[in-house]
């Protein structure tokens, strides 16, 4: 094995908030775009890109960054969802239609969801405990 030091994939300290919520949006949307043009409904490929979102995001976010980064994806997921199945999915505009084609997109990538926030939450009341400690117990 070398001893060569690994770079870090961007300059500096890392992204900010409005970086971590850009970041994690355009990667669900793209790739929820991707499976609603080729499957009209969510699956495994949203799912591996809201996993995607919340490691990346946990990997190349500042260490105050934590928070969003267990916050963004829900949230841009129904964002992104809300845009994209009456667009480009089967799902129309009407209110029940998309509510029923929502709900059933949400629960087919709750397991991933949970489990990426979960993780996310874990990492973030981790830091905060980590912070608060004071020096002398140590």
């Amino acid at each position: 094995m070398s001893n060569l030091p690994i770079n870090s994939p961007i300059k500096g300290p890392g992204l900010t908030k409005p970086g971590v919520v850009i970041l994690q949006f355009v990667v669900i949307f793209f790739f929820e775009a991707i499976e609603i043009l080729f499957r009209n409904s969510l699956g495994i490929i949203t799912c591996l890109a809201i996993w995607i979102a919340f490691f990346g995001a946990i990997y190349l976010g500042r260490s105050g960054t934590a928070y969003v980064t267990a916050v963004a994806p829900p949230i841009s997921l129904l964002f992104s969802s809300i845009l994209l199945m009456p667009t480009l999915g089967e799902s129309s505009f009407a209110p029940t239609k998309l509510l029923v084609d929502l709900v059933a997109g949400l629960a087919s990538v709750s397991f991933y969801l949970l489990s990426g926030a979960a993780v996310a939450w874990f990492i973030w009341f981790k830091r905060e405990r980590n912070n608060s400690l004071p020096a002398s117990s140590f």
